[in-house]
């Protein structure tokens, strides 16, 4: 078994959807785009679907405060060149690339939603 999918609330789909097509390396799979869902191939196989916050019934639009998605990267070179890549690209980031436990990396917030990029640390 393995786990296919998972489904993001956001404020913005679009702007979304650009940033995991442009950083994180996922394929759109959207026949055509809209601002209410979009449906992105990761380049593992992973499906990321994106689906706009007002679709949530139940006006849920927050996540619970340890709640994030976390990328790893191959090494401590990639983790420091997608950060610069990330600040190029205008993406508020709140740290620097650090030490963190037993991995190299930072965290940042897009949109709603933690993000978490890091390299494992072989020590």
């Amino acid at each position: 078994m393995r786990l296919n999918h998972i489904n993001l609330t956001v404020k913005d789909v679009p702007s979304a959807r650009s940033f995991f097509e442009t950083y994180m390396q996922f394929q759109s799979a959207d026949s055509k785009p809209n601002d209410t869902l979009s449906v992105l191939n990761g380049p593992d196989g992973f499906v990321l679907v994106l689906m706009n916050e007002r679709l949530n019934q139940q006006g849920n639009t927050s996540y619970p405060d340890a709640f994030h998605i976390g990328f790893y990267l191959k090494n401590e070179a990639e983790v420091l060149s997608l950060f610069e890549d990330l600040k190029k690209g205008g993406i508020t980031l709140e740290q620097e690339p650090q030490r963190i436990r037993k991995t190299f990396g930072f965290y940042f917030h897009l949109q709603n939603i933690l993000v978490e990029i890091a390299v494992e640390l072989s020590e």
